[in-house]
């Protein structure tokens, strides 16, 4: 049996680490006996470039046929000057929506040999392991109606819709639910209840789905104390439950916790577990082509791959370890560079994950 992967490298330095992930999904298909095959197609930048629209519709068919798709990033300053509706992440939105990817997952993981590399105190930090569930086709970013109007005074005004239905609550609640049971247990849910009606509903819904989860401890959080306890005490959290705007802010703070957003992966599911796989972090216009950018986050979203679309959990264990033993051999890229570290480009880091794989 073959297993379809789509590789969307994008913009900026997407095209130098999906390279480098590639190159170690190829060496655990061999391993393991996968049965995985690969296509490439453009999205964001690229396809602007090459068609006109940051979303073909061939893109968007390959990705529907795909088992699993593994994105690079999109954007840069290049296309900043292009009308909202042709814009890069209008790619990256399209291919959320059209497969209905509603459920981010984003694991902020400290490794032991990056403790010195995070921002905070090691006693702070150590140890850290938390999961983010975002709801992604939803909220502010999707909500209608949205622009930009001319009012009577000739004075203009933005305005956007932050908007959640009960079934969209309900089912990204259940997805942070089951993680929940299958890690320690406890959900914080994060909302801004005491002055936004559609948190209101979010933090009752919350509530009603708790019933069906004895075993998981609910709480509460307002999102603007919960980026504040996320750099007094991160360790308090398990797992993070929140709506599409706030989760891509505090998974963003989450993810510099742990030294670096190049070491963060990410993966957006459907009801029937297709996914799109990414690295948290953008596409890094201003280092793009230098080979300095770290693919581990890429190559770990390509871990979370195996396991979450392609239930392949042996295959993920093994790139990851391979992570791990590419870090305690001192190998590190410029971004989580420490003193005694041995300094390698994208390329190399990459090689040695594989070499990892191999040993």
């Amino acid at each position: 049996m073959t297993r379809s992967v789509l590789l969307l490298p994008g913009d900026g330095i997407g095209p130098e680490i999906v390279s480098e992930a590639e190159k170690v999904l190829h060496r655990v298909n061999e391993l393991f006996n996968l049965g995985l095959v690969f296509d490439t197609a453009l999205v964001g930048g690229a396809a602007i470039d090459a068609t006109g629209e940051p979303l073909p519709a061939i893109t968007l068919d390959k990705a529907r046929k795909a088992d699993a798709i593994l994105l690079g990033a999109v954007g840069g300053p290049k296309w900043d000057a292009l009308e909202m509706a042709r814009r890069p992440e209008k790619g990256l939105l399209g291919l959320r929506s059209n497969l209905e990817l509603f459920a981010n997952l984003r694991p902020a993981i400290l490794y032991p040999q990056l403790a010195s590399a995070s921002s905070l105190k090691p006693e702070v930090v150590s140890g850290l392991d938390i999961l983010i569930v975002r709801e992604l086709t939803g909220g502010i970013y999707f909500g209608q109606p949205r622009g930009v109007r001319t009012l009577e005074n000739g004075e203009r005004q933005g305005y956007n819709t932050y908007v959640y239905s009960e079934s969209e609550i309900r089912r990204i609640g259940r997805v942070a639910f089951e993680a929940a049971q299958a890690r320690n247990g406890k959900l914080c849910s994060v909302d801004k209840a005491n002055v936004l009606e559609v948190t209101v509903l979010w933090r009752e819904i919350m509530e009603e789905l708790a019933k069906d989860y004895p075993d998981v401890e609910l709480s509460h959080m307002y999102v603007d104390n919960a980026a504040m306890q996320l750099v007094r005490a991160p360790k308090q959290f398990d797992v993070i439950v929140t709506g599409n705007m706030f989760g891509d802010i505090l998974s963003d703070e989450a993810a510099m916790l742990t030294g670096s957003i190049g070491m963060l992966p990410s993966a957006s599911l459907n009801a029937q577990k297709l996914g799109m796989y990414e690295p948290c972090h953008g596409s890094a216009p201003d280092i793009a082509g230098q080979g300095i950018a770290n693919p581990l986050a890429t190559i770990l979203s390509a871990a979370m791959m195996l396991r979450y679309s392609l239930a392949e959990e042996a295959a993920a264990q093994a790139i990851e370890q391979a992570v791990s033993k590419v870090l305690d051999q001192g190998l590190r890229t410029a971004d989580i560079m420490s003193e005694g570290a041995e300094r390698v480009n994208t390329r190399d880091m990459g090689e040695a994950v594989v070499a990892a794989l191999q040993a």
